[in-house]
């Protein structure tokens, strides 16, 4: 991870509505996997694969003791002879039934293909969370509109927003881990588990 990023991670702490708001979407996202118990998938575009948001959630799970943020990756095209954990398809999402929680990361368009399974995933009974990236000029895209409008929640960080979506991922997988709200001194113990990972961000973890 690079100064300017860690620099942006350290701004975000200082009170500003991205703290709030991503707060309140990682707590929609424990909340899902912690009351429906069915597992965690995460799907980015045909162009976008997030793998640290991967990694991180599964050390948010590992440090918090709440095994079911650890996702399982789904991918667009999983190549042949990968390891179990990185051959997942997006035929998955055709499966994803009650129970499940599923979250989508889309840097740009999502595509028809992927919309019409995250369509499959609601349809069956899975709780659908986007985290979107977006511009800012011109008119929205239908594909945004339509990820949005298939989510039971959604976090949009548009360009104006000052940070970037893969800073944003930091934010909410490092909140996802807290449990319960913040202590007294406000964003301490947040601070804390945020120096942690930004600490271990050069390292990926084994298991990605």
């Amino acid at each position: 991870m690079d100064a300017v990023r860690v620099a942006l991670l350290r701004e975000a702490l200082a009170g500003t509505e991205w703290l709030r708001d991503t707060r309140r979407f990682a707590g929609t996202l424990r909340g899902s996997v912690g009351a429906h118990g069915g597992g965690l998938l995460l799907v980015g575009t045909a162009h976008y694969e997030p793998w640290h948001l991967a990694a991180h959630l599964d050390d948010e799970a590992a440090w918090s003791g709440l095994p079911e943020l650890s996702p399982t990756l789904v991918r667009h095209r999983p190549p042949p002879g990968a390891p179990a954990h990185l051959s997942v398809g997006l035929g998955r999402l055709e499966a994803a039934g009650r129970g499940e929680t599923l979250l989508v990361v889309a840097e740009g368009s999502a595509g028809e293909g992927l919309l019409e399974r995250v369509h499959d995933a609601r349809r069956g009974g899975a709780t659908v969370l986007a985290l979107d990236g977006t511009a800012d000029s011109g008119p929205e895209p239908v594909a945004h509109r339509d990820l949005c409008s298939l989510a039971h929640d959604a976090l949009t960080v548009p360009d104006s927003a000052g940070l970037d979506l893969d800073t944003v991922q930091h934010l909410v997988s490092a909140a996802a881990g807290e449990n319960g709200p913040l202590p007294g001194a406000r964003g301490r113990r947040f601070r804390d588990r945020l120096s942690r990972l930004v600490d271990q961000l050069s390292a990926p973890p084994h298991r990605w």
